[in-house]
């Protein structure tokens, strides 16, 4: 990675394009997946509103996933920069320091936002789990190319 730093930052980033959105795509199937585990909790804790069937109503809207996709980008760019400055180039270290990123400073705000807005303490803690496992999972991907 290092070499590629000396193109600049914005050629650095597109060097690792592919480790981008390879490590923002396994984030974002991380949530797929952990909201479908925790689906019903996240339901009940939301107060979102549900069909009949018992399915969040915007499940079917693009909006929410394209949104949630993107972001997963910036974080897998922020960290694919930031770990290449930190010399963080294993999958452990990837995995403990995205980790840590999601504990550290994703899921305070979380924390902090869901608190003043009154939001359940469940629902806090559902998505800090999320913020705390993608960011791991995105910090374990991104050090593997």
């Amino acid at each position: 990675m290092a070499d590629r730093l000396r193109n600049g930052r914005v050629g650095f980033l597109m060097s690792g394009l592919g480790a981008i959105v390879a490590a923002a795509f396994a984030g974002w199937l991380s949530g797929a997946l952990w909201y479908s585990i925790f689906a019903k909790a996240w339901i009940g804790a939301s107060g979102v509103k549900t069909d009949a069937a018992g399915r969040p109503v915007t499940r079917a809207r693009p909006a929410p996933y394209l949104v949630s996709f993107l972001s997963a980008i910036i974080v897998a760019a922020t960290m694919y920069y930031a770990f290449d400055m930190l010399g963080i180039v294993t999958v452990g270290k990837g995995f403990t320091s995205g980790l840590g990123i999601g504990v550290c400073f994703a899921a305070p705000w979380i924390a902090t936002s869901y608190g003043f807005a009154g939001q359940p303490v469940a629902l806090a803690l559902l998505d800090a789990g999320y913020a705390a496992i993608g960011s791991a999972v995105i910090g374990a991907v991104v050090t593997l190319f």
